[in-house]
């Protein structure tokens, strides 16, 4: 098992690298949300110990940015906050479980391993829509058969729409799954980079597969159709 530990204080995150791989795991450790939710993007851990108290980005942030970008290996919470609030609130964000400070590793290391139990299950890697799919094993799109010659922008933003099927995907969302959370230049762009989508996606045919939702962003089949152009 391969875990990504997000925690900005050395004692805590030498320990934690020290037991998960005394324990038999893989583990990688990073000390900001910044660094955090990069590591995070690369969909490679089969778990994520995230302090909720960071440096750069809070825990809360870091949470909210990776479900957003599709991120959905579980989550176990480390806090020191005493408010059940809080700990509702990160719970209801997307995290799976939380332990509090202090902890005994025994019983992360238990929580950790329950909760991958209990979502094992790992998402597949190849999505699709209709006579669209993308594998993101081999990195191969095709659409009734005919392989699609994508840009590794184009790839990343398809990938983001298969992933919220049937959901709006914001503009700024889009932004942010293809540079970065930080993003902070115009969303313009990203109609640019739709249109050419389309034209690869769409050819030979008269409806695109990818809709705009006016003032909210695009969408990939099943969306409500009474906004959609």
């Amino acid at each position: 098992m391969r875990i990504l530990v997000i925690e900005d204080d050395p004692s805590i995150g030498r320990a934690l690298l020290q037991g998960f791989t005394e324990a038999g795991h893989s583990c990688d450790w990073v000390q900001d949300g910044a660094a955090g939710t990069e590591s995070a993007k690369s969909q490679q851990a089969d778990a994520i110990v995230l302090d909720l108290m960071l440096p750069k980005r809070s825990g809360q942030e870091v949470l909210r940015d990776i479900r957003s970008m599709g991120v959905l290996c579980p989550v176990i919470l480390l806090t020191a906050v005493s408010s059940v609030d809080e700990r509702v609130m990160a719970l209801n964000a997307g995290a799976d479980d939380y332990v509090c400070k202090p902890f005994e590793f025994a019983e992360l290391l238990a929580r950790v391993n329950a909760v991958v139990r209990r979502t094992s299950v790992r998402p597949s890697p190849v999505l699709s829509v209709g006579d669209l799919t993308l594998d993101l094993t081999t990195r191969r799109v095709s659409r009734s058969g005919r392989d699609i010659d994508l840009t590794p922008i184009e790839f990343s933003m398809l990938e983001l729409l298969l992933r919220f099927a049937g959901q709006v995907v914001t503009r700024k969302m889009l932004c942010e799954h293809v540079w970065g959370f930080n993003w902070d230049g115009t969303t313009n762009v990203i109609e640019v980079h739709v249109n050419r989508l389309r034209g690869k996606l769409d050819k030979g045919r008269t409806e695109s597969i990818i809709k705009t939702v006016r003032g909210r962003g695009y969408a990939i089949a099943g969306e409500e159709t009474a906004d959609v152009v």
